[in-house]
């Protein structure tokens, strides 16, 4: 269960051994690279693809590790369909009453290209580096302390509601019984109020261990941030990360100039 919550695969490739800060800022410059290249402009989507393919091979995690991941955001790009019908243009299929354009479904697959690319990139991110490490990197980023601490909070309460969850089902299945030539369990009805009750049970157990642990926090000296020893220098890392996101700053700028 803790291996699903927790996405890093430990490895030795040199996306591994990359300082978590350098991913970091990669990751992101080459997010919002991809936010804002323009919809139509195929050869830039081409190369992100192929800057993703690369990294994926650098990582050695495998295509379809990553892949099988990043096909999670496809449901979600289908709040974009509207833009299929929305968008004014070339007629392309007239339906009964919507008229699909060439120029809405250029949009529709930008969007869901742009959205696979993006989720792609923060597979390899959180697949390569340590969730602690990702947080002394934000820290060193001069990210909010704040939002570092929720976002540092929020992953390890993930763990307490599986622990608890799990005490539960482990509680249910010590008082449960299988009588022979019956079947497990009652009807459909006492199994949704069965559910219920366990649902509700979680997050009063949850939330008073959250209490006990935030307590225990307090005690030991926490005040809103994780103490930890400063990352050492980037030294030569830094002029690869320089170079890699100048070359992705102008990568939108072409997509604008040839197609915007």
């Amino acid at each position: 269960m803790y291996s699903i919550l927790d996405p890093y695969r430990p490895q030795n490739s040199l996306l591994h051994q990359l300082d978590p800060r350098v991913k970091l800022m990669l990751t992101l410059g080459f997010i919002l690279t991809t936010a804002l290249t323009p919809p139509g402009a195929w050869p830039i989507y081409i190369l992100l693809c192929s800057i993703v393919i690369a990294a994926i091979v650098f990582s050695e995690l495998g295509l379809r590790y990553v892949w099988t991941r990043a096909l999670l955001v496809l449901p979600f790009s289908l709040a974009a369909l509207p833009i299929l019908f929305t968008t004014e243009g070339t007629p392309l299929v007239s339906l009964a009453i919507l008229t699909i354009t060439w120029e809405g479904l250029e949009n529709l697959l930008s969007i869901v290209l742009k959205s696979w690319l993006s989720v792609q990139a923060a597979i390899l991110l959180t697949s390569s580096t340590p969730f602690p490490h990702l947080l002394a990197a934000m820290r060193a980023l001069h990210i909010p302390r704040l939002l570092v601490a929720i976002v540092g909070l929020m992953w390890r309460y993930l763990f307490v509601l599986v622990d608890e969850a799990q005490r539960l089902l482990r509680a249910r299945t010590s008082r449960s019984t299988v009588v022979p030539g019956r079947r497990a369990g009652g009807t459909l009805v006492w199994r949704a109020r069965v559910t219920g009750g366990m649902v509700g049970n979680l997050f009063l157990r949850a939330f008073d261990r959250a209490d006990r642990i935030y307590a225990a926090m307090l005690a030991r000296g926490y005040n809103g941030d994780v103490r930890a020893l400063p990352l050492p220098p980037l030294g030569q890392q830094k002029w690869w990360l320089g170079a890699s996101i100048g070359g992705l700053s102008f990568l939108p700028l072409i997509g604008y100039l040839l197609y915007g």
